[in-house]
């Protein structure tokens, strides 16, 4: 029977994938054909969703992108019925030990030439709420294995493969779980980090979506491993598609006798649940998200003690994240020598990045640490769109930095990035190109941190306000700038500088310390930037409208008095059938008078 597969990830329903799936329904209806409908996950390449993928009798696997509801039905009148497999939109084949056709294999496309898939390797393949499936592809391989292992064999393999956590500053996995091993509690928990809240960041979401049982099984592993029988999934409620596909696998898991039941001689046995979180970005933060889970406000707790020793409910803890607990599942099935053949000395394995913003081709790829950022960016995402410049890249979300194009050549490992002033964090990569103001990036970060902050400490609370008023003086108009006794144009980068630093070394938890990144890292690479706005009034990407000077052209205009009758503010004067002015003071920068002006007359500098 012919099997078609559709991705329906968030990014593919997005996109009109419900719709794409019906459509196929339709047409085997209508031809009379029986064949096997399967929904996925997202195999990464969003840019080019719906995604369709045809698995013929003759076992030969196509994948075509951009699959409209209007494409469905020629589609499958083309490789269906007439072995015509050619159609627009084609990405290419999977290698599958079928004779292969005539028609390039979708790991040759450059989207993916370069990613290794490790942890990545069924979503978008398999149907995610399928466990046989997961098992015909190794899944629970990894389970057998650590059952038939000590605890503390399970704990050394974490070790020994140098696997560190993937949510934000790269800490030991092995080392985390040993501390907990080692407390001696009537009750240990595991946690799924699952709180995804960088904006740009879709890793976590995709993987729950795509490979839902690999990071239930690593969270068995782990389980096991420190001697806890429950775990709780941490995931914010913005994710209904992901906390779904967990309810079902978790169903799934009691019914195989995976959960709630001994699994091996040892009487181990694991239970699970899903905490749902508001969506607070300061959750992210491990302690803030188990004052969540215990019914708290979430705010970060003084450390120590660590979670390892007190953690929820005041018993030792593991916190991980989504990818390091996939990772978990994928070490014990393939074992330690091969996951440390990935990567580089000091950083192991594989690393799944959110690629977005001003890039050719946007998705989710999987890369081996030490992979350059222009590798990324140009051989994988296609380079900037309309062949305009690269400028920068915001790594690690708002806690990270912006890489400018001066270091495209670095090589993406934890300490690289430390010395360039970014972190790996969860893994978005947010392109930005020639047009982008750095200061109104480092201010739009900034304003993000300041409504997240839970307010607990002075230096985040009080802090990080100041830095974003300061900000947003150096983009207003003169006529709005308030100079202050204490803060003049000359010494606003010293201030901003020196408010970074304090919060810096004085702030409660990881979050807030690494606030000041966006700002620090473009003052340091972007530094004539943030002069030119200060000193010069100007911005030289024209992006900062409180910078942007209005003027009418007088040879152009000829009195039809539309943009003074459309301005907002009445910033615009003039007799009917004479040239018009306008009051620079009275201006708000809001564009109305372009997009009126039927004569090209409105001119900005």
């Amino acid at each position: 029977m012919n099997r078609v597969t559709v991705g329906m990830g968030t990014c593919g329903l997005a996109s009109g994938a419900e719709e794409t799936k019906d459509s196929v329904l339709e047409w085997a209806r209508e031809q009379g054909v029986k064949l096997e409908l399967v929904p996925t996950g997202c195999v990464g390449f969003c840019q080019v969703e719906p995604i369709v993928d045809i698995t013929m009798e003759s076992g030969h696997r196509i994948s075509y992108g951009g699959v409209s509801v209007h494409k469905v039905h020629s589609l499958l009148d083309s490789v269906l019925m007439h072995n015509e497999f050619n159609f627009d939109g084609i990405i290419g084949q999977y290698r599958n030990g079928a004779e292969p056709l005539n028609l390039p294999f979708i790991q040759d496309h450059p989207f993916f030439r370069k990613q290794v898939k490790f942890i990545t390797r069924n979503c978008g393949v398999i149907n995610p709420t399928s466990i046989s499936e997961y098992r015909e592809r190794g899944g629970f391989k990894g389970l057998e294995r650590a059952l038939g292992m000590t605890p503390e064999q399970v704990v050394g393999d974490m070790l020994s493969s140098g696997l560190r956590g993937r949510g934000g500053s790269g800490f030991p996995t092995g080392k985390k779980w040993a501390l907990a091993q080692k407390e001696s509690a009537e009750k240990k928990y595991i946690i799924c980090n699952a709180d995804e809240g960088d904006p740009g960041a879709f890793m976590d979401r995709s993987l729950l979506e795509g490979d839902t049982f690999a990071v239930l099984e690593g969270m068995i592993i782990a389980g096991y491993a420190i001697g806890a029988d429950e775990g709780v999934i941490y995931c914010r409620a913005e994710y209904p598609l992901a906390i779904g596909r967990i309810q079902k696998a978790i169903e799934i898991l009691k019914q195989e006798k995976l959960l709630e039941h001994p699994l091996n001689s040892r009487g181990f046995g694991f239970h699970l649940k899903i905490k749902k979180g508001a969506g607070a970005f300061v959750c992210g933060e491990e302690t803030a998200l188990m004052g969540s889970i215990e019914g708290k406000r979430g705010m970060p707790r003084p450390r120590p003690p660590y979670p390892s020793v007190s953690g929820l409910f005041g018993m030792p803890t593991v916190i991980n994240n989504v990818e390091t607990l996939a990772n978990v599942t994928g070490i014990m099935r393939e074992g330690v020598e091969y996951f440390a053949s990935m990567g580089t000395e000091n950083s192991k394995g594989t690393k799944v990045f959110a690629l977005t913003g001003k890039v050719n081709n946007t998705g989710l790829v999987e890369v081996p640490m030490g992979i350059t950022l222009s590798e990324i960016i140009y051989d994988m995402g296609g380079g900037i769109p309309e062949g305009k410049g690269f400028k920068a890249v915001q790594i690690g979300g708002p806690s990270g930095g912006c890489i400018p194009a001066q270091h495209l050549d670095i090589e993406i490992d934890y300490e690289s990035l430390k010395e360039v002033g970014a972190i790996m964090g969860s893994g978005g990569l947010v392109v930005m190109d020639e047009d982008t103001c750095m200061v109104d990036v480092a201010r739009f970060f900034l304003s993000f941190i300041t409504q997240e902050s839970c307010g607990k400490c002075i230096p985040c609370r009080e802090g990080t306000q100041r830095m974003r008023e300061i900000l947003d003086m150096v983009v207003s108009p003169y006529s709005k700038m308030k100079e202050e006794e204490n803060l003049t144009r000359f010494n606003m980068i010293m201030q901003l500088k020196t408010l970074a630093e304090v919060i810096k070394d004085t702030s409660l938890c990881g979050l807030s310390q690494t606030a000041p990144n966006p700002v620090l890292s473009t003052l340091r690479f972007f530094r004539d930037e943030y002069e030119s706005h200060i000193y010069e009034r100007k911005c030289p990407a024209r992006q900062c409208k409180g910078l942007l000077t209005y003027e009418i052209d007088t040879d152009a205009c000829v009195g039809c008095t539309l943009c003074a009758r459309k301005c907002p503010s009445d910033a615009i004067i003039g007799e009917k059938k004479n040239v018009h002015y306008i009051i620079d003071e009275k201006c708000v920068r809001c564009g109305t008078c372009i997009d009126v002006c039927r004569f090209s007359a409105i001119k900005v500098s």
